[in-house]
């Protein structure tokens, strides 16, 4: 019996070394603690290979703390290590060399006025090269290590950079021409301030939704679920593809697209070929995937798409390159072109034939591309389709007029009376009375757009008036004289003297009206910089003009600026304007419009029914001062004008027209 009762330390050990295993049967329990003994020999060397294993973890630890100290250092202080860490295992970023080339142009600027050759096709070696050494002759006190490191970084950056060929200069030169010559840069930008534009006024958002108890940032889906629309894009896939994001009509209206489509449970992809501009936030926002690279990874993404829309001329180069890297590309493409210019024209020719339709805005563009395309024998592959843009939703909920963002509490009555306060509000802030006639216009400012002409017919309406008003003045001061020497037989005393100056300042109170300009968009990436110097140095060359011009930021918050206002001028010159979106979007707000007899805008404007028209050129800054004196001394007629452009929006220009147009291209368009 003492054999069998072993004691508790001697069953632990048993059992710990038959750790896993079944207990065998017959063999009686025995509760022992789990504390082993101090001096036993198997638990002494369980516990050294435990501290010796975190030994090693701690060894392994420090090592790559270390490590990612030194690479973090040498990410931060070597720009070409950095290029270089970037290439191991793969080809470069784009986006990351090109920051790499604008910084070694920056560095070479200071010291050389060549760094203007690089734009036009320098290898990222020789940028660097010439950055190492402009940085030497600034900072003669930096390390041999450093330098050193540099070399190494050149040795390794030799092979890396032979590899790039002849070809892929060629393409970013080639790039770089195009975008130069057709894209609406801003070189130097003007800084925004007052003191450059004299009074620069806005935005008014958070005036905007202080007023409406409203914002757009907290809005749900605006998809109509029982529209055709709805039931086509429902669970495809889409690229949409943005040649820039500047606050201007392509873009805005490309956003919105991707907006509907994922209300409507699409999956939607932007590839974005420029970002300059202010909408990368709002895409983010909108939770509008962006992808990252326009090349390769786009490509890929545009192969499992149902359709591809592209949505400027500009896109011409991916859509080129696109199809070049997948030949049946061209059938899924469907190009929303909203030019109306023929360098445009001239740059999309080559793929033109090669796209499964073109979709145009008006019918005077599609007329003038097709006349075009016969003139060049290209023949297309279907019949264009045109389809109009329209008011979103936000805009005409703040309008008042019936939108799906309406609910029992903002219902469209609501909305209206809200607007009025908005107007009120805004108008404070510009420092305009209830007389005053406000005269708006927001565009890139550049010639197509015609601001400068505006000015110059703003100044010939104040000259009129100027004229019309001391005439006026002159007949108030006689009949004053003759009513009171004929009334109190005073003549020449000093009482008639001062009874005459009171009632003409009364008169001239009363009789007060005034024409306000303000212009847009100030900031844009879409700007011509000459242009807008030219505009500055017109007002400075005429003083009392810059005191009835106001300026406002680019912003996609409008409501408020169109809330304000009682005219918009649409001032398009050439071959007029494409469609003119802002045109629709005055008239929802019920302003009078005043455009150029050209283009899409006398589609949208009927003279004297919905608007005013005029000529272009110089030659037609008389009728637009005209027409301009004429609203400003008729309020009805700005009211009466204004209700008719209304009604007509909501008749032929609300989002449910443009997306039922939308469906007969899904329709022709998408694989089955």
């Amino acid at each position: 019996m003492e054999e069998i009762r072993l004691s508790p330390l001697r069953q632990t050990s048993v059992k710990s070394s038959l750790s896993g295993r079944s207990t065998p049967r017959g063999t009686p329990r025995v509760h022992s603690g789990r504390t082993p003994r101090r001096g036993h020999v198997g638990g002494g060397a369980f516990q050294l290979f435990r501290s010796s294993r975190l030994v090693y973890w701690l060894l392994l630890i420090t090592l790559w703390t270390y490590l990612g100290f030194y690479v973090q250092s040498r990410w931060a202080h070597d720009n070409e290590s950095k290029v270089e860490f970037l290439r191991f295992g793969g080809k470069p970023r784009k986006d990351v060399l090109y920051v790499e080339k604008i910084k070694g142009m920056d560095a070479i600027a200071n010291e050389n006025s060549e760094a203007l050759v690089n734009i036009t096709g320098k290898d990222d070696a020789g940028l660097s090269k010439r950055t190492d050494v402009s940085l030497i002759k600034k900072d003669d006190g930096a390390s041999r290590r450093s330098l050193s490191s540099k070399k190494k970084t050149r040795k390794t950056g030799r092979t890396s950079r032979s590899k790039i060929g002849v070809k892929a200069k060629q393409k970013v030169i080639k790039e770089v021409l195009e975008t130069k010559d057709l894209d609406d840069e801003q070189d130097p930008q003007l800084p925004l301030t007052n003191a450059t534009y004299g009074k620069l006024l806005g935005p008014f958002g958070s005036l905007e939704d202080k007023v409406l108890e409203w914002s757009p940032h907290r809005r749900s889906g605006t998809c109509d679920r029982k529209s055709d629309f709805k039931r086509l894009v429902w669970s495809r896939r889409f690229v949409l593809l943005f040649h820039e994001l500047s606050m201007t009509g392509a873009p805005i209206s490309m956003m919105e697209l991707a907006s509907e489509l994922l209300s409507c449970g699409a999956t939607v992809s932007a590839v974005v070929l420029s970002r300059r501009g202010g909408l990368m936030q709002e895409l983010t926002r909108r939770r509008i995937k962006v992808v990252e690279d326009k090349g390769e990874l786009s490509f890929k993404t545009a192969m499992k798409a149902d359709l591809v829309i592209a949505g400027s001329a500009v896109c011409t180069s991916w859509i080129d390159q696109y199809m070049n890297h997948h030949p049946a590309g061209g059938s899924q493409i469907a190009w929303w072109i909203m030019e109306n210019r023929r360098e445009y024209f001239d740059r999309a020719k080559p793929v033109l034939d090669r796209v499964k339709m073109l979709i145009f805005l008006s019918e005077s563009q599609s007329r003038q591309w097709l006349t075009w395309c016969e003139e060049e024998h290209i023949k297309l592959r279907s019949q264009p389709v045109i389809v109009p843009l329209s008011v979103n939703d936000e805009l005409a909920f703040v309008a008042g007029i019936s939108s799906s963002l309406n609910t029992p509490t903002l219902s469209p009555e609501k909305m209206r009376e809200k607007r009025q306060i908005l107007r009120e509000s805004v108008r404070l802030e510009l420092g305009l009375t209830d007389a005053d006639m406000l005269v708006m216009s927001l565009s890139s400012i550049n010639p197509t757009k015609g601001q400068l002409l505006l000015l110059e017919s703003i100044a010939l309406a104040l000259s009129e008036r100027g004229k019309e008003s001391q005439r006026n003045h002159k007949g108030i001061i006689r009949k004053e004289k003759v009513s009171l020497s004929s009334k109190h037989r005073l003549r020449g005393s000093s009482r008639q003297m001062k009874s005459v100056s009171l009632t003409l300042d009364n008169a001239v109170r009363r009789e007060k009206q005034e024409l306000k300009v303000l212009l847009g968009s100030v900031g844009s990436k879409s700007n011509k910089v000459g242009y807008v110097k030219e505009m500055l140095s017109f007002l400075s060359n005429n003083g009392n003009l810059s005191k009835s011009v106001m300026w406002t930021p680019a912003t996609t918050r409008v409501a408020s600026l169109y809330s304000a206002a009682d005219v918009y001028v649409t001032n398009s010159q050439g071959v007029g304007e494409t469609f003119g979106r802002v045109t629709i979007e005055a008239m929802a707000y019920g302003l009078a419009v005043v455009g150029t007899d050209a283009g899409g805008t006398k589609e949208m404007v009927q003279h004297n029914v919905t608007g005013l028209l005029h000529s272009m050129g110089r030659s037609g800054n008389k009728e637009l001062a005209h027409n301009l004196l004429y609203l400003l001394r008729n309020p009805d007629a700005r009211l009466r004008l204004g209700s008719e452009g209304r009604k007509m929006v909501e008749k032929m220009y609300m989002k449910q027209h443009m997306y039922k147009r939308f469906v007969d291209v899904l329709v022709k368009c998408m694989r089955p």
